[in-house]
């Protein structure tokens, strides 16, 4: 039976430049024919993915410094250290099909779970004379270095790479073009964040002054700009739990904490951009959590038409209220009757009726876990 946990976020951000786009303007979007502010879904993940309180064993990690990472494990785990170890090391790699550069990095960044990370360092260690590269020290091709590894150890290469029950790899998922067998498929789908009003850019003019400047020098030691916005956005997710338990093998309990840590995270995530400058630590005013049955429901167009501040009422409250207010139509149309909402809401806009109003993060997390649980029993 097909079950999806939908997250619907209203936060209101302070002036701020959480994500830019390469001329550093705060990055927007036209939607309903206006111009809307706009964080990135991949800007989003990465700070749900630092904020997660995922244990150690179960976090991946996104690098290109592979080498270095295994230098350091076998070093501290097995003592193993020389001018051979990266020779070592490059033919473990090249028997997964993972390719070093001049430099010591990998082609690409790759996406891996500390367990696999792990299970390379083992490998190597238990394998360390037959990955040893050639006496003659020859730079050779992934090909080539492969072909000297024996084929079960070439095979036991290939297993490490299996996700290594990361929890952000298993919800994110990764893709790596030359090796699509080890790909994922994310659980989670994240939406970009669209402000639910229409936007326009401000300009922080501002100068610095040399604190050594002499009495003659009445100018300024530095001038310049940066363009900022402020804006109530509405953030979007969709999470699959099935497949969030397929991608950590079939490990339910894994996946219930994983679900109870994405909410803590989709909650308390905020993108780094610009902080140090804006300091817009401003939490969600609403977090709503829908449980669906039939299929997900972004609920995005119920800000096609803006939101617009009126007779003193907060951005906040109406985007709320005509979220509710789009929810009821669409789910009337779209939804199951076993749809349910449960809402953590500081704007009181939300209807008391629809759904089970929550009275901690703690406690919303644990309702989503009991309803992925719940559907796994049944």
């Amino acid at each position: 039976m097909s079950l999806f946990i939908e997250f619907h976020l209203i936060q209101n951000f302070a002036p701020s430049n959480l994500n830019r786009d390469d001329t550093g303007a705060p990055k927007d979007a036209v939607f309903g024919g206006y111009r809307r502010a706009r964080v990135s879904s991949q800007c989003f993940k990465r700070a749900v993915r630092l904020q997660a309180d995922f244990p150690a064993a179960n976090q991946g990690v996104r690098t290109k410094k592979l080498l270095e990472l295994l230098r350091e494990q076998l070093q501290q785990r097995f003592g193993l250290a020389g001018e051979e170890l990266d020779g070592r090391i490059e033919s473990a790699l090249a028997a997964a099909g993972l390719k070093l550069k001049e430099d010591g990095k990998t082609e690409y960044l790759l996406f891996l779970g500390q367990q696999e990370i792990d299970g390379f360092a083992s490998l190597i260690h238990a394998h360390r004379d037959e990955l040893a590269p050639s006496a003659n020290g020859e730079k050779k091709s992934k090909k080539d270095v492969k072909a000297n590894v024996p084929p079960e150890l070439a095979k036991q290469a290939k297993a490490i790479m299996n996700g290594g029950k990361a929890l952000d790899v298993a919800l994110f998922g990764r893709m790596l073009a030359d090796l699509p067998e080890v790909n994922q498929d994310a659980a989670c789908q994240v939406a970009h964040a669209i402000s639910t009003h229409q936007v326009v850019r401000d300009f922080d003019y501002f100068t610095a002054v040399d604190d050594k400047g002499s009495a003659d020098e009445t100018g300024a030691g530095m001038i310049g700009q940066v363009e900022f916005n402020s804006a109530t956005f509405y953030r979007y997710a969709a999470l699959d739990p099935a497949k969030l338990a397929g991608n950590l093998q079939g490990d339910r309990e894994l996946a219930l904490a994983g679900v109870r840590a994405l909410v803590q995270a989709m909650a308390r995530a905020i993108p780094s951009g610009k902080q140090n400058t804006f300091a817009a630590h401003n939490p969600p005013s609403f977090i709503g959590i829908a449980v669906r049955h039939a299929s997900p429901l972004n609920l995005a167009n119920a800000f096609e038409k803006p939101v617009y501040a009126r007779n003193g009422e907060a951005l906040t409250g109406q985007s709320v209220a005509a979220l509710a207010g789009y929810d009821d139509k669409l789910a009337g149309l779209y939804g199951d009757a076993r749809d349910a909402w449960a809402y953590i809401d500081l704007t009181d806009a939300w209807p008391q009726a629809k759904g089970e109003r929550q009275t901690s993060l703690a406690a919303l997390a644990d309702w989503a876990a009991q309803q992925a649980g719940a559907a796994w029993e049944r």
